[in-house]
């Protein structure tokens, strides 16, 4: 049985190899101030990044920040945010959470986790994406992805986000923890992927117990990789 003190080493062998192998991870989610990627993380919810993307400049155009949204006409935002999908309770949850941060924010966003997971549709996740990526403060946001290569690398058992999130912060070092959560999301969209894991082209085969559950053949594995990554050599 692996022990606490080997699956750290692992671990963070396992992070140090996917830094080589994504030097370019980072928050797909476009924003330029934090008000504008708490909106984009809460209408990331069962949807794309990219989708997101699409929406938030017009959206962002007509209410730049929090005192223009919480004056929003519902059936506008509704319109707006129509395409990310559960449009109607996406746009409640913005008109609350931005009546929220004018009221006892002064219009900011707060960079205290027990602050932001008081704002409407803003749980654990999407705090630490905000805290991450617009503050600096470290974070581990587990999403799909993080979850799914988290138990497939034997760094946790668990379903429950929170105790993955637990998990991870025992193995990875605090100040790394933002840009683990990237490489993780990064591995996990164009590599090892959810059906159908490009093992044969994945650079830390040898380190993942699930090692080979996937497309063993390099040749067919690397044609299931998406998007750019670096070139490397798979991990021995």
């Amino acid at each position: 049985m692996e022990t606490q003190l080997a699956r750290t080493r692992r671990a963070r062998r396992v992070h140090r190899v996917l830094a080589e192998r994504y030097p370019d991870a980072h928050c797909e989610l476009d924003f330029t101030t934090p008000f504008e990627l708490l909106v984009a993380t809460v209408l990331s919810a069962q949807c794309t990044d990219a989708r997101v993307n699409l929406v938030t400049p017009a959206l962002f155009a007509r209410y730049p920040d929090a005192t223009h949204l919480a004056a929003a006409d519902r059936a506008e935002l509704e319109g707006l945010v129509q395409p990310t999908g559960f449009f109607r309770a996406k746009a409640d949850n913005l008109l609350k959470l931005a009546a929220r941060l004018v009221a006892e924010h002064g219009g900011e966003v707060p960079a205290r986790q027990r602050d932001l997971v008081q704002l409407a549709g803003v749980g654990r996740k999407t705090a630490n994406v905000v805290l991450g990526d617009a503050f600096g403060v470290p974070g581990l946001t587990v999403d799909t992805h993080v979850g799914r290569l988290s138990r497939r690398l034997g760094f946790t058992m668990h379903e429950d986000p929170v105790k993955v999130e637990a998990d991870l912060a025992e193995l990875i070092a605090r100040k790394d923890w933002t840009m683990f959560n990237h490489r993780m999301i990064f591995h996990g969209r164009r590599t090892c992927h959810s059906r159908r894991p490009a093992c044969g082209a994945c650079p830390v085969l040898r380190l993942c117990p699930s090692g080979g559950i996937g497309e063993n053949d390099p040749v067919k594995a690397a044609a299931l990789v998406k998007g750019p990554v670096a070139p490397m050599t798979v991990d021995v």
